[in-house]
């Protein structure tokens, strides 16, 4: 049976979408901050106009729950139940971070990965995982806002190689002091088209949700991203 996914993600500074259609992917990405409310539903259109489907034809709609900014991990949810109301579609909800991971994963074939993504007032959203001989990745629990001397002091326990993602490794030098073997894999933000390979099983287990129970994950309360301005 044919199956269909669209992904879409507005978590960080990156704004993408992407579609799968029996194992072919259409993408679209863009790093455009502020401009996702724009850009995103054109994106959708184009994948849609690529890969000859239209809305309905859709199975299932997974979206960027979060972590990263609260505006664009807001926008992802609002966008994705708008279509997916009008489409009577299901919904699945996809870490930011374990996007990055999978990112690595299909850049380097890297199964250890340390995913770190500034956020903002000294903190990083952060997670360590390990791709597992069943095909999942091992790591949700690790999920956390940390300070980046926390975070190094969590991986210094770990040994051996590990490829590294998101911007916080720029943006908090410290944690380069790491004695791991770092491995540079070239994913700063999440990409819509590694959520993909990871909502197909989710789909072909049944876990998803109605498009009324998709929530955002902030890792952090909402009481202190009104801290920050722009936000």
């Amino acid at each position: 049976m044919a199956t269909h996914i669209l992904a879409i993600d507005t978590a960080t500074e990156a704004c993408s979408v992407a579609l799968w259609r029996d194992g072919e992917i259409f993408t679209q990405f863009a790093v455009s901050p502020r401009e996702h409310t724009q850009k995103i539903l054109p994106m959708v259109e184009q994948c849609l106009i690529d890969a000859h489907l239209d809305l309905q034809h859709i199975d299932v709609l997974a979206f960027g729950r979060g972590p990263g900014s609260f505006t664009g991990v807001r926008i992802a949810v609002s966008i994705a139940q708008g279509l997916a109301f009008g489409a009577n579609l299901p919904m699945i909800g996809i870490s930011s971070l374990l996007t990055m991971a999978q990112g690595a994963y299909r850049q380097l074939g890297a199964k250890k990965v340390l995913v770190a993504i500034d956020a903002r007032m000294g903190e990083i959203y952060s997670a360590c995982y390990e791709l597992k001989p069943d095909g999942f990745w091992q790591g949700a629990e690790s999920e956390a806002v940390l300070k980046p001397e926390q975070f190094l002091a969590k991986i210094n326990g770990l040994s051996g190689q590990w490829a590294i993602a998101g911007t916080g490794w720029s943006a908090y030098p410290i944690l380069r002091t790491t004695n791991l073997n770092l491995l540079e894999s070239g994913i700063s933000l999440p990409d819509a088209q590694d959520m993909l390979l990871l909502a197909l099983p989710e789909w072909q287990q049944g876990k998803t949700v109605d498009a009324e129970e998709a929530q955002p994950v902030y890792l952090r309360n909402e009481v202190s991203w009104k801290k920050l301005p722009g936000r």
